[in-house]
């Protein structure tokens, strides 16, 4: 097993944008964002919380082929997370990580971001 799991909490996006309220547009940035990146959704999960008469967050998650993508919004915040988790076991998918993290941070449109890169597990001895 070997990895890359990139993780990361946006502050200061815009209110009022879909993405943040709406499971269909975000749904829909998820899965363009990781087919552009080259990555492979095998199936999805948007779940949009109940807030009354606030709006509410979403939680989404994208299988991928290559392991996962998982978003939490927080709209009454301005916040989001991201995390972005490859598997490097057939072929290094670090670079289509990195830019499916990117393309998602500029879609929220952050003031503040807090990125993190873990390596995860060790590469085998038939694939180093």
């Amino acid at each position: 097993m070997h990895g890359l799991h990139l993780t990361a909490d946006l502050r200061g996006c815009p209110g009022g944008q879909p993405l943040l309220t709406d499971v269909e547009a975000l749904r829909a940035l998820c899965l363009g964002q990781v087919a552009r990146a080259g990555l492979q959704a095998v199936n999805t999960l948007f779940h949009r919380f109940d807030a009354g008469a606030e709006p509410a967050g979403i939680t989404g998650v994208v299988l991928l082929a290559e392991s996962h993508l998982a978003v939490h919004t927080w709209p009454e915040l301005g916040a989001v997370t991201l995390d972005v988790y490859v598997c490097n076991f057939s072929a290094d998918h670090g670079a289509a990580a990195h830019a499916l993290m990117d393309t998602l941070i500029a879609a929220f449109g952050p003031t503040e971001v807090q990125r993190h890169a873990l390596q995860r597990g060790t590469l085998s001895p038939q694939a180093a």
